[in-house]
């Protein structure tokens, strides 16, 4: 498989990667941490002006018209220097969800404003008994006049502690639907949480809600294979993203390699490290390139079924494991 990028692309990584040198050093990853929202709404502004978060859209959006494969370029870069701006629940999760199911009006409403770097959104799907099942949605959504009141609880949705805008999954009488619901809206509670890898989500629950029909994205009942759709094209995105932090660590065993010394000699001399090292750098681009051939399919399920998922941690894991022992106060 030909993974060799096009000038365009190489000249939108160097682009990314130069902005994440000198806009977001792991230092500022740190310090936001402690933040309430977990990023910087200045930062994401500026991403929006670059143009990078209407990359899969259209110019009538204000996007570029481009596809995953440039997302998980931006993904990937992003990751490798651990920007915590919300690009995947935004873009990828709920911008794929508005611009598969959402009408040209809809989309101008919800989705032109994240693409200027005005708003950020989120989807909300998972739920307390949904094991990874995005049809195992109990979630309500009631007629309510010419409308509907939403009844239930979304977990862990990535960028739900500060989404201007949340893509939420509900049962009414046709099926699974997609409403959208506004962060003001009476009735939507916010409960923030952090997740394992230090992310910022939300616990979201539903006493009521109401959301005008106008916020229905497609037809009623026919959210699933949108969301199935998204999920896929998300997957990709996260391991894209999960590359870039491979290669953070396998930059950073390498460099102490090269500077810590033991013996009166640089570690990276032995052997033994020289191989694990060697190991790592493999696994890294065995990763890159699953990667990248997912997101030129752009849907996971079409390559592998489900090993899809399975595959990328398999590939991904070592590299970070092995990347501990060695690298600066481990």
């Amino acid at each position: 498989m030909d993974f060799e990028l096009s000038d365009d692309q190489r000249m939108l990584v160097d682009t990314v990667a130069n902005f994440v040198r000198r806009e977001s050093p792991v230092s500022r990853a740190r310090k936001l941490r402690d933040d309430a929202i977990g990023y910087s709404r200045a930062t994401w502004q500026k991403m929006g002006e670059l143009g990078w978060l209407g990359l899969p859209f259209g110019e009538e959006l204000g996007g570029l018209g481009g596809g995953m494969v440039d997302v998980a370029l931006v993904l990937e870069q992003l990751g490798l220097g651990l920007v915590p701006e919300p690009y995947l629940s935004t873009v990828v999760l709920a911008g794929g969800a508005l611009s598969r199911a959402g009408s040209a009006e809809q989309q101008a409403r919800w989705l032109a404003p994240a693409v200027a770097g005005e708003r950020t959104l989120a989807l909300a799907y998972a739920e307390r008994d949904g094991r990874y099942d995005p049809s195992a949605v109990a979630t309500r959504a009631e007629r309510d006049g010419e409308g509907y009141r939403l009844h239930g609880e979304k977990l862990f949705v990535l960028g739900g502690q500060d989404a201007d805008a949340i893509v939420v999954t509900a049962r009414d009488g046709e099926g699974v639907s997609l409403l959208v619901v506004e962060r003001d809206a009476p009735g939507l509670q916010v409960r923030p949480v952090t997740t394992l890898d230090g992310r910022r989500a939300a616990v979201l629950r539903f006493e009521g809600v109401h959301v005008e029909a106008a916020a229905r994205l497609g037809a009623a009942g026919e959210a699933l294979p949108v969301i199935e759709a998204v999920l896929d094209d998300g997957a990709a995105a996260a391991c894209a993203e999960g590359a870039g932090l491979a290669r953070a660590v396998l930059d950073m065993t390498t460099d102490y390699l090269r500077t810590r010394e033991q013996f009166g000699v640089k570690i990276g001399s032995f052997q033994v490290l020289q191989h694990r090292a060697v190991d790592m750098f493999i696994e890294t681009e065995l990763l890159r390139s699953t990667m990248l051939l997912a997101a030129i399919k752009a849907v996971l399920l079409s390559l592998f079924g489900d090993e899809a998922y399975h595959l990328q941690r398999y590939a991904a894991l070592p590299s970070f494991t092995r990347g501990v022992p060695t690298t600066p106060g481990a």
